[in-house]
């Protein structure tokens, strides 16, 4: 008895040390999860066919302005295949263009965007933490590191992390990533996520109009989450949804409403939902040579 006592005499106040350490670290955010490292390298993933591949770069530079960098042949997965690849950087959102001549190995083509994160480990074991299920593990590509990872309700997201850090212009305005999910599982989406971005929840609109969904007799929930990853609109609906809602994977905010729609059409780009009023925005769908589909929109004023 007299050895564990003096055991226990050397040993708790370790644990309590440690303990204290723990917490400590918590509180200051340390052990809070990835930090993004900003909104700008949150790239929208655009797959096109390797025949359809120019004619898409041009015509989202075209649309939105900005630049694009040179285009590439890459190994891009962790198993054998090819795929030409361009970063294009636009004011208002960055968009990896990619165009397998390859066939696409499983399960890529699913996620809808690649996150820049400070520690690729730490972000993968901070989204398991909060619920997320790695669907390909973490594997090195030509700059870094990546790994694809699923959301409850489904949402598949790339994590990648650069050797050396890129830099990417500031945006002027930041894009909406439209998620949609079921009202079964919207809530523990939101939370996993919200918690895993360190984002906070700007608005839940219970009874958002439901033209922003193509049921313009309807209404649904829609919530909104800022983070530092960027802004997300969660779309709570129950699936019934008409072409080409569901499609589009963000929303971009354009300074010039009718000047954009303007430059799309001209570049080729299919106006595939005519503009219309919601919520103070104007609002149009558009589909870009290969087949991407974006929400473009601007405050009525402008």
């Amino acid at each position: 008895m007299r050895t564990l006592a003096r055991l226990a005499a050397v040993v708790l106040p370790g644990l309590i040390i440690f303990a204290a350490t723990v917490a400590a670290r918590s509180e200051s955010g340390k052990d809070k999860g990835p930090v993004a490292v900003g909104p700008q390298y949150g790239t929208a993933h655009v797959y096109v066919a390797p025949a359809d591949f120019d004619r898409c770069v041009a015509g989202l530079v075209a649309t939105f302005g900005g630049t694009k960098s040179r285009r590439s042949s890459l190994a891009v997965t962790p198993t054998p295949s090819r795929a030409l690849s361009q970063l294009v950087l636009t004011p208002v959102g960055s968009f990896s263009v990619f165009g397998f001549t390859t066939p696409i190995p499983f399960p890529f083509g699913v996620e809808r965007t690649g996150l820049l994160v400070t520690d690729l480990d730490a972000a993968v074991a901070s989204a398991k933490s909060h619920g997320a299920d790695v669907v390909v593990t973490a594997f090195p590509d030509a700059l870094g590191r990546d790994a694809i990872i699923e959301w409850p309700g489904g949402e598949h997201m790339q994590l990648y992390w650069h050797t050396t850090r890129p830099d990417y212009p500031a945006l002027q305005t930041i894009p909406e990533n439209h998620v949609y999910v079921s009202a079964e599982r919207a809530e523990a989406f939101v939370t996993a996520f919200k918690e895993f971005a360190q984002g906070t929840v700007v608005s839940d609109d219970k009874a958002a109009p439901g033209v922003e969904i193509g049921r313009p007799n309807d209404s649904y929930r829609r919530i909104r989450i800022d983070s530092p990853f960027g802004k997300f609109a969660v779309l709570v609906t129950d699936g019934q949804l008409p072409y080409p809602y569901g499609h589009e994977i963000a929303g971009y905010e354009v300074a010039n409403f009718s000047d954009t729609l303007d430059k799309a059409e001209a570049a080729g780009v299919t106006v595939l939902v005519k503009p219309y009023l919601a919520e103070q925005r104007k609002i149009a769908i558009l589909q870009f040579p290969g087949g991407y589909i974006a929400e473009i929109h601007s405050p009525t004023d402008k």
